[in-house]
């Protein structure tokens, strides 16, 4: 039953990012026809955003390391259409002259990840990021922004709000037009989430502006998105069947579930445009290629796993 809630939007952009962050954890490498498959299927499915690939270097990220040769598959003319996310100047490169238009990069709320991630520091990063921001920009690209570790963090544990609104706001004062921030271990709760995108506003960020990216390691993921709409957030990343992982936290179990998120939009009769049981039929599809039972209480409900 469709029950709306006063106050909340009247749509969101769910961002769908299995093909990338999800398959990025999995132990197994995915045969190129399969991937290509699975975006062609999310699309078909209404999601208005698949995330493809990265094109970080094969060594870092080996399940990815077909990136070029996807989208090349994929491509439908002279512009690839889906985002994809480049790490620094030289996977850029390789995105540009593969034909996206669409690029994210991936920055860090706190030192401890920064250093491990990127080999930087919180400041450092930015020196990094910014001629990739303006040669996307020059070529005419568009720039996500991904802020990690936003709400906790495995080895310095909770974050300071302020200091990730710091780090959001310079990545969008290089040029970045959607920041999503992370709870990359999903350890925040819903007056975190509140209190971060009104942090935002107060300096002068509108949640028009924000994503947030939710993994569900303690079941927090759907209240945490409640708490955001309410907040105003009107675009949410998922990864479909609840593909993917999180290699900092014990017992992650992974992204926001695209079937979930939008089952529980559906209730509040929020609209997102996705056909659910073509989502669950793919989400299915993919668990048996990969072997494994999706992570999604929905998929799990109505598609029998």
């Amino acid at each position: 039953m469709v029950v709306p809630e006063p106050g909340l939007p009247d749509r969101v952009t769910i961002y769908e990012v299995g093909p990338r962050d999800g398959l990025q954890n999995e132990k197994t490498v995915v045969p190129l026809d399969v991937k290509a498959a699975f975006v062609r299927r999310l699309v078909a499915a209404g999601l208005p955003v698949v995330e493809a690939t990265s094109f970080v270097h094969p060594r870092w990220v080996p399940q990815l390391a077909d990136a070029a040769e996807l989208v090349e598959e994929l491509a439908e003319g002279p512009t690839f259409p889906h985002p994809v996310l480049v790490p620094n100047e030289r996977g850029l490169h390789r995105a540009l002259e593969a034909g996206c238009a669409h690029v994210a990069v991936f920055a860090s709320a706190t030192e401890t990840f920064a250093a491990r991630n990127l080999n930087s520091t919180v400041a450092d990063q930015m020196t990094m990021f910014a001629p990739v921001v303006r040669r996307a920009l020059d070529a005419g690209a568009d720039v996500r922004a991904y802020v990690s570790m936003c709400f906790g963090d495995p080895w310095e544990g909770p974050v300071d709000p302020d200091a990730v609104v710091r780090v959001g706001c310079e990545l969008l004062e290089l040029g970045a037009t959607q920041l999503s921030l992370g709870d990359t271990i999903g350890v925040g709760t819903a007056g975190q989430v509140g209190d971060l995108v009104r942090r935002f506003g107060a300096a002068g960020v509108g949640a028009d502006r924000l994503a947030l990216h939710f993994h569900d390691t303690y079941g927090q993921a759907l209240t945490n998105v409640h708490a955001a709409l309410q907040a105003g957030v009107t675009t949410f990343d998922a990864s479909a069947g609840g593909l993917g992982g999180c290699p900092y936290a014990r017992s992650a179990t992974g992204n926001l579930a695209t079937e979930d998120l939008v089952w529980f939009l559906t209730g509040l009769g929020i609209g997102h445009g996705v056909d659910l049981d073509a989502l669950v039929a793919t989400s299915t599809w993919m668990a048996e290629r990969l072997g494994k039972t999706p992570a999604s209480a929905v998929v799990r409900a109505l598609g029998g796993a």
